[in-house]
């Protein structure tokens, strides 16, 4: 019998030591990553930052209303990754007395006023290139194009280092769609550069203006809706309510649901809570992992399953 135990014991042993590598292997990677996004956000941060020093000087020297929207454009960018690089650094503060769910929180409000910042953007460039418009200015074109030319080149490299985990994170895709407009905006800024340079048509500059307040609006159109909507506690983008419903009911020992809710905990987790109605009481633990494990396939990370007997007179106000 000793025999037999201390074999058993073993054998869980080499278990829980399997277990807690791949633990160790996964945190190992996921530390990597969260390192790997805040260099991104620190050097996209930087040079975007000397760019918009740069872009801004050329702006008012040459009075080019294209290139101070450029600007302010890009200025609002790097408060973005700002803000975003400080919702990363919240998120990972453990939870406490206070926020039993730490600060996770932080990175939807963040997104929420990306947003607001762009949108306060858009207001300023639309202004200032309609007075552009019925004051037109002269301005020097080959100057436009070669700034506008760099701009190219660092807003689709500061993409570039967003675009492998841009469908992980609500932020991240903000700063990724973000750079990837800017870098498309510029060649609209070095196009109007280059036929100023030639024609002389000044008015092309506020125009491009109004364009690129456009091209902000479209792209933040998206992360405006879905930051709303998880600050709102609303169902996260992605996920179907009816479809998480089915999975709960199409479970062998399940019986019925109610009282399902979906919310988001942060821009990467989500969390649930229902009530489960089992065909027996006595198979609760098992359906629990199943449905757990299923429900975590689907998106949903923290789960909170509450089971009671069909005969229970639950309240059906409780919402």
């Amino acid at each position: 019998m000793d025999n037999i135990h201390n074999n058993g014991t073993f054998a869980e042993l080499k278990e829980i030591k399997y277990l807690n590598m791949g633990h160790e292997h996964h945190n190992h990677n996921h530390t990597a990553a969260i390192s790997s996004l805040n260099k991104a956000f620190i050097i996209g941060i930087a040079i975007n930052a000397l760019y918009v020093i740069i872009e801004s000087i050329a702006g008012f020297a040459y009075g080019s209303m294209g290139l101070l929207s450029d600007a302010g454009h890009n200025l609002g960018d790097i408060a973005s990754l700002i803000l975003a690089l400080i919702a990363f650094k919240l998120a990972k503060v453990h939870a406490n007395n206070t926020y039993t769910y730490g600060y996770k929180k932080s990175t939807i409000l963040v997104s929420l006023a990306n947003a607001v910042i762009l949108l306060v953007a858009v207001g300023i460039i639309i202004a200032e290139s309609i007075e552009k418009i019925f004051h037109p200015q002269a301005i020097e074109g080959n100057v436009i194009a070669w700034v506008a030319g760099a701009g190219v080149l660092i807003n689709a490299f500061t993409a570039l280092l967003f675009m492998k985990d841009k469908e992980k994170d609500l932020n991240i895709k903000g700063a990724y769609l973000h750079m990837a407009m800017d870098a498309l905006v510029s060649v609209g800024v070095v196009v109007s550069g280059i036929i100023i340079h030639y024609t002389s048509w000044y008015i092309i500059d506020p125009i491009i203006g109004l364009v690129v307040a456009s091209v902000i609006v479209v792209s933040t159109w998206n992360l405006l809706h879905d930051s709303l909507r998880l600050s709102l506690d609303g169902v996260p983008a992605g996920i179907n309510l009816k479809q998480i419903e089915n999975i709960i009911c199409s479970d062998k020992d399940v019986k019925n649901c109610h009282h399902l809710h979906i919310w988001a905990i942060s821009t990467t987790e989500n969390a649930l809570t229902v009530h489960v109605i089992p065909n027996s009481m006595d198979n609760m633990e098992s359906i629990k992992e199943r449905l757990k494990h299923h429900l975590a396939e689907a998106g949903i990370n923290h789960t909170t399953l509450e089971f009671e007997p069909a005969e229970s007179s639950c309240n059906k106000h409780c919402d």
